[in-house]
Parts: structure tokens; sequence; C-alpha cells
């Protein structure tokens, strides 16, 4: 007769975790918002959509569409320049007559026509809105996630030889922590941007990076010495495992769920201070969109009037930021053991 599990064993960890999410309604509206921004930047790195931002389609301050053309906005680029002077003698009239014969008709081809509005507007080039602020997310969300992944990565490991070694090598990371926690982040990020003076997304990863990992370290290292005297890690050292297995095979599985929250609840905050070190002037270079560059040159165009810019790059982050916060909040509360 084959066994099978028993009827009454208990659900393991995920399960639970999966029950309380799916009993969320917040939770899994949230988790959809999130899914569709992730969705959202595959198709931008795939080149499916939003690839054709920097195309001047559109004329200058193009507004949206529901708002209607603007009279002020129709004039064209090319109207003043083909206006004869005033006193009706163009000085250089003989000249330009010259080259047009020497170079072909081909050069007096007209521009092609730019559209009058977009669905979301243009901005002073004439760059779509939509498309700028589908791009710029890919660059923010890539930012955010990367540089996650990296401060969860570097407190994770430092966190675990803290926690698990304790003695002098616990002292030098705690004395490494405390270097790092002493500065404000906001002034840590600034100063080591300022101190690298080269703008680019893999600076920008490194630079919230190496200075995001003190929260994770904090939390891993007390799970660690939490951990390190239970008695599986008693019966792993029984039969012979290393250090690094122990660390990394038998109690980082058991406490995974920090570091899972803390990789959320950092990409919020790194795509936070994207947008702030963007808008500063610390972030991506001339030729790359972000939400951050983005709010940036919208605070010119504000004072002219022109809102569609800054108004749809603070929609995209506060959509993605709110659902993001509202996710994380509700994983942690599902990962808590002391909730039933």
């Amino acid at each position: 007769m084959r066994m099978g599990a028993p009827a009454n064993a208990p659900a393991g960890l995920w399960t639970l975790v999966m029950r309380r999410l799916r009993a969320d309604r917040v939770a899994m509206v949230s988790l959809a918002v999130v899914a569709l921004f992730l969705a959202m930047l595959a198709l931008s790195l795939m080149g499916a959509i939003g690839a054709g931002w920097e195309q001047e389609v559109a004329v200058t301050y193009a507004p949206p569409s529901f708002i209607g053309p603007d009279a002020v906005m129709e004039q064209g680029a090319g109207v003043a320049r083909t206006a004869p002077p005033p006193n009706g003698f163009d000085p250089l009239a003989g000249d330009i007559a010259a080259i047009i014969e020497a170079q072909g008709a081909a050069i007096t081809a007209p521009p092609p026509a730019r559209l009058a509005t977009l669905a979301f507007g243009a901005d002073k080039w004439g760059h779509d809105v939509l498309l700028k602020t589908i791009k710029g997310g890919e660059t923010s969300i890539v930012v955010g996630l990367a540089a996650a992944l990296l401060a969860v990565f570097l407190g994770t490991l430092f966190g675990a030889f803290s926690g698990y070694f304790g003695g002098v090598v616990d002292d030098l990371f705690n004395w490494f922590y405390s270097v790092f926690t002493s500065i404000p982040s906001i002034l840590m990020i600034l100063a080591v941007a300022a101190v690298l003076q080269h703008k680019g997304v893999t600076t920008i990863v490194l630079i919230l990076g190496l200075t995001g990992w003190t929260g994770p370290y904090r939390l891993i290292r007390a799970e660690y010495m939490k951990h390190k005297g239970r008695e599986y890690v008693m019966a792993a050292d029984a039969i012979g495992a290393s250090h690094w297995r122990k660390m990394f095979s038998h109690i980082f599985p058991n406490i995974s769920h920090v570091a899972l929250v803390q990789l959320s609840i950092l990409a919020v905050g790194f795509i936070k201070a994207e947008v702030i070190l963007s808008f500063l002037g610390f972030g991506v270079p001339v030729g790359v969109v972000s939400w951050g560059s983005m709010l940036n040159e919208a605070q010119n165009e504000l004072i002219l009037g022109k809102w569609w810019q800054l108004t749809a790059a603070a929609t995209a982050m506060a959509l993605l930021v709110t659902a993001f916060s509202l996710f994380t909040d509700a994983l942690r509360d599902a990962l808590d053991p002391k909730l039933k």
C-alpha cells in the first residue's frame, strides 16, 4: 500500500503566505499594478514599446489630445526662416541660390509635417510624452531593482558573516556599519555622486547599492545570531557540514523572507532616490531618459503652463511606488509567523 502525506499535515510557509495574500484584496490589486509595470519594463527592454521616444513627431509643447490644439503651438519651425526680411532685401539670397543649384532640388524639400496634438502631449523638442514616460520607467525600474539586489546581496553577505562568526568579525562589520549609518543616506548618496563625477545607469546602481546595504545587514545579522544556536544547525555541525554550508544551505532558507521583504522595500526607496538624483542633475546622462530627468525638464515647462510631462512622470511614479509599498506591507504581514 502506497503511503501518502498525512491529511492533517501542516501547510508550508509559502503556502500560508499565498493564502494570506489571496485573501487581501488590496495586496492582489497592488500586485497586479506591479506586474503591469514589470510587463511594461520587459516590453520596453525588448524594444516592443517606447523605442521611438526620441523622434520629434509633434510641434513644440504639443498639448494632449483631450485639450485640443493651441493656436500658439501650431506655428511651424520653418515659417520664421522663410519669411522675407522687413526691408525686402536679403543679402544672402545669391549665396543660397548657388548652394541650392549645386546641391540639387532635394535641399528644398519641406520637412515632414508634425502633429499638433498627441495622446499625452509633447515636450519642447516634440517628443511623445507617453513614449517618454514608458522609456523613463524602464530606466527608473531597472535602477531600483538592480540597486536593491546589490544592496540586499551585500547586506546578507555581511550580516551572515557578522552574525554567524561573532567576535572580531562582528566588531569589524559593526564598525563599518556605524560609519555608513552616521551620515544621512541622501547626503552620502550625493557625496558619492559628486566625487565620481560620472553619469550613467551603472553608476547610479553602484551608488545606491553600495550605500543602501545597512538596513538588510542589521536585520540579517540579528537573524543569524538567533539561528546559529538552533538544533538543526547543531545537527548540521555534528555531521561535519562546513561553515559556508551551514550559513547558506541551512540557515539562509529559514530567514530568506527577511531578505525578500528588504528587497521590495529598497526597490521602492531606490526608485525615489533615482528620481531625486536625476532631478538634481546627478542622475542619468544626456540622451537617457528617466522619470527623474522628466521631472527635471518639467520644472521649467511648468512655468510656461505646460504641465503634461510633469503629470505623466509623477503619476506613473506614484502608481508604481504606492502599489509596491502596499504589496510590501501585505507581504511583510503574510510572512509574519505570529499572524494566523
